[in-house]
């Protein structure tokens, strides 16, 4: 599966690059490629490009706070979780992820 996604928090330090290298290396453990942009203190990092959105099968957004661009992700499947939630369950969280992707949009 191709999944792309963001994580941000409040603060915008720990907790984002937290979540993102947690469901990162879940997601190389279960066989998925993941791709994770972070938004935070240091502004967009690791930015998403077009052609990594539109091949995603499905789209991660792991936020505990507004994120700018979110409009990218317009007729995606699209699976919201918090923060924390990606940093301690990530495989849960790409299971959630891959129950999605079977779902009719």
């Amino acid at each position: 599966m191709n999944i792309v996604g963001i994580t941000a928090c409040p603060t915008g330090i720990a907790h984002t690059y937290m979540a993102q290298s947690a469901l990162e290396k879940a997601g190389k453990k279960l066989g998925h490629k993941v791709m994770i942009e972070t938004q935070g203190a240091m502004g967009i990092e690791n930015e998403l490009k077009k052609k990594q959105i539109d091949s995603a099968d499905v789209v991660i957004l792991a936020v505990g706070c507004a994120i700018e661009r979110e409009e990218r992700f317009t007729g995606k499947k699209i699976l919201k979780v918090g923060v924390a939630e990606a940093i301690s369950n990530p495989q849960k969280v790409l299971e959630q992820a891959e129950k999605l992707m079977t779902q009719e949009v």
